[in-house]
């Protein structure tokens, strides 16, 4: 083994044993760091993260360019610089090749959401559309797991990894919250609205009916699918979608939007920002802080459409009430 190897393999066992970092994280940067060890390999570069210099991380990075997006591109450039930042503090470096490497700007998407009423239209669809089942008793348990679900991600914001992870023993009907862990391994509470409370109520006593063809049933998972196991993010993604077309004819509909839709929609009520941070599970408030755009546009939106002034400046007002308007 090479030493680049056994450097990458040692970097990825902090990623995932020390950082606890996600194994979508960790399958990520690895990805583009092994890119890094096949680009010194063809170009006879040394295969040993000590002896590489700033000028051969710029010539792998402008050769990975090859059309990609400004956000791609930053990934890579922090998978590089997370990789050497590491060897550093490990004492396998002491002069950071990777020090100078800038992060092209990346410009952030406003956050998609969906209106109230189709975000009820949303978390109502499983009542009024029954999911293929080999049985009605099963059908009806899907859907009760389904309509949890998506209370559940509209109510708590949460992620749909966290969704996805949560255990029975995560609950607390009666206090009207659940513990998710969510980035980087933090715990934190998320209320639970009233429906979504019920939804779960109404889920819950008919989990038994999503058991294995044994009749067994596995862990402690929340939310089960097929012979008994937890679903995952996929498959809770699945759920979205399929609700999302048949509620609102949206086949794109994401877990994130509804994460969105419940902040945005907070917002709109007067909540303030930090509690929809400490609600989001954000490490900063600046990425909270995006909402308030939204809510901003949304406004000024209004504002154009519906205000005397701005109706004038667009000629509907004085249109309406005729060439003479405004001339006395």
């Amino acid at each position: 083994m090479d030493d680049l190897t056994r450097q990458l393999e040692e970097f990825r066992s902090h990623l995932a044993d020390e950082r606890r970092a996600s194994p979508l994280t960790v399958s990520t940067y690895m990805r583009d760091l092994l890119a890094l060890h096949t680009y010194c390999m063809d170009h006879e570069l040394p295969l040993d993260a000590r002896k590489l210099r700033t000028g051969s991380l710029r010539a792998f990075l402008a050769a990975s360019f090859d059309g990609r997006t400004a956000s791609t591109m930053a990934r890579k450039v922090s998978a590089v610089r997370a990789f050497f930042r590491f060897l550093e503090k490990r004492g396998h470096v002491t002069d950071n090749p990777a020090a100078s490497l800038t992060r092209p700007r990346v410009p952030k998407p406003l956050p998609e959401f969906v209106t109230v009423e189709d975000a009820f239209r949303v978390v109502a669809a499983p009542g009024k559309h029954a999911p293929d089942a080999v049985d009605e008793q099963r059908a009806e348990a899907i859907a009760l797991r389904d309509a949890a679900i998506l209370e559940l991600l509209y109510s708590s914001g949460a992620r749909v990894s966290e969704v996805a992870g949560l255990s029975l023993g995560s609950l607390d009907l009666a206090g009207h919250h659940a513990r998710v862990l969510g980035k980087g391994q933090k715990e934190r509470l998320v209320p639970l609205g009233a429906e979504c409370i019920a939804a779960l109520q109404a889920y819950l006593p008919r989990r038994p009916d999503l058991v294995d063809k044994d009749g067994q049933q596995h862990g402690t998972a929340l939310f089960v699918g097929r012979f008994g196991t937890r679903l995952g993010a996929r498959q809770v993604q699945n759920v979205v979608q399929r609700y999302g077309m048949l509620g609102t004819g949206r086949p794109d509909l994401h877990p994130h939007t509804l994460r969105h839709t419940c902040a945005t929609h907070l917002l709109d009520a007067g909540a303030d920002l930090r509690s929809i941070q400490e609600l989001l599970g954000h490490a900063s408030l600046g990425t909270t802080q995006r909402y308030t755009h939204v809510t901003t546009d949304r406004m000024m939106t209004t504002y154009d459409r519906a205000h005397p002034l701005a109706r004038v400046r667009r000629g509907v007002l004085r249109d309406d009430l005729g060439p003479d308007a405004g001339d006395d």
